[in-house]
C-alpha cells in the first residue's frame, strides 16, 4: 500500500506542476482560469487520497470548502470575463 500512495502523491505533484506551469504561461485568461481549476481539483484528489490512505474525514470540511471556492470561481469569471472580452 505504500507504493501506492508514493506512486499517487508523485502522480499527483505532476499535476499540479503541469497546472502550475499553465497559470504562469497561459497565454489567455481562460488558459488560467482552467488550470487553476484543474489545480483546485488536483488539491482535492490529493486530500481524498490522505483521507482514505490514512482512514480519517478530519479533512472532510477542507474538501468541501475548497469545492465551493472552485465552483464559485469558474461561475464568476463565466459571467464576467464575456463582458469585459467585448468592451
Amino acid at each position: 500500500m505504500e507504493i501506492v500512495a508514493v506512486v499517487a502523491g508523485v502522480l499527483f505533484g505532476a499535476a499540479a506542476l503541469c497546472a502550475l506551469y499553465r497559470i504562469v504561461r497561459g497565454p489567455t485568461v481562460l488558459d488560467r482560469v482552467i488550470a487553476s481549476d484543474v489545480l483546485v481539483a488536483t488539491v482535492i484528489c490529493a486530500l481524498g487520497a490522505e483521507m482514505s490512505f490514512n482512514r480519517h474525514a478530519d479533512t472532510l470540511p477542507v474538501l468541501l470548502v475548497l469545492a465551493l471556492f472552485a465552483v464559485l470561481g469558474s461561475l464568476s469569471v463565466a459571467r464576467f470575463l464575456p463582458v469585459r472580452d467585448s468592451e
